[in-house]
């Protein structure tokens, strides 16, 4: 199905019937990726499953968002899609980038449930070794870009510097992941009413334990699951402890 925003067109997959639960994937990623989970949840309830804008049968978003473009977005489908008196019993589940985006939007509305998995949102503190980094980047881009006037040697030297997720992007995309890669959502977390599942892959190197303990810490009503060995996908590599633990968070029979 598609949902337009912005003259953007947004592709969703809906699962079931019931109290709607909206499934946000990461960066990278589409709305199969909850396919499982969807399957699982759509015994009691009705499970939305998005590409976000710039993913899988989505088009890109109209110009470079940040996080508030798209939780800007989520609220619009959300308003279209669930009748205003059915919305305090919508639950969210988000992984990285949709963690992020959930987190937002929990943040100003009451919902019945938030799950986040190895979610976004909280900006690493960041050694000099970095700052190092970050600064030679920029001088080597001006260097080539407004002395030497050489585009192309500076996109043969960025496409070996970016991440993978980086290089993997469109122009615009790129854009959108600089953007929102830099907004910390700390202070949003001690709003967030619901209750709250962390699951964490022990692992995770992308959005490291801390930030779920941090979460846990900030966030009234929360609990979090940790997944032995597991890294920044955790609720794939443990798809039977996924299932449990959701099964049991949403009363559903597993």
């Amino acid at each position: 199905m598609i949902f337009q925003y912005q003259n953007t067109d947004i592709f969703y997959q809906t699962y079931g019937e019931g109290p709607v639960v909206i499934c946000l994937h990461g960066w990278g990623c589409t709305h199969e990726i909850f396919a499982p989970l969807a399957t699982l949840l759509s015994a009691g309830y009705r499970v939305c499953a998005l590409d976000l804008p710039g993913f899988g049968l989505s088009q890109e978003p109209p110009t470079v968002w940040g996080i508030e473009d798209y939780v800007q977005m989520l609220e619009a489908f959300i308003s279209d899609l669930v009748p205003s008196q059915q919305r305090e019993s919508l639950s969210l589940v988000g992984h990285s980038f949709g963690g992020r985006m959930s987190i937002l939007y929990a943040s100003r509305h009451t919902l019945s449930r938030v799950v986040l998995v190895d979610a976004a949102g909280i900006k690493p503190k960041r050694p000099l070794s970095y700052y190092i980094k970050v600064y030679t980047y920029k001088f080597i881009r001006f260097f080539l870009l407004n002395v030497l006037r050489a585009p192309h040697c500076f996109e043969r030297y960025r496409a070996g510097k970016g991440s993978a997720d980086y290089n993997a992007a469109s122009p615009r995309m790129k854009a959108v992941l600089s953007k929102v890669v830099n907004e910390d959502l700390t202070h949003c977390l001690p709003a967030i009413s619901a209750p709250t599942l962390l699951f964490w892959g022990e692992k995770d190197t992308a959005t490291p334990l801390s930030d779920a303990l941090l979460m846990e810490k900030k966030i009234p009503d929360t609990g979090l699951v940790r997944v032995p060995g597991a890294g920044h996908f955790s609720f794939v590599e443990a798809p039977a402890l996924f299932a449990k633990v959701m099964a049991s968070f949403f009363k559903i029979q597993y």
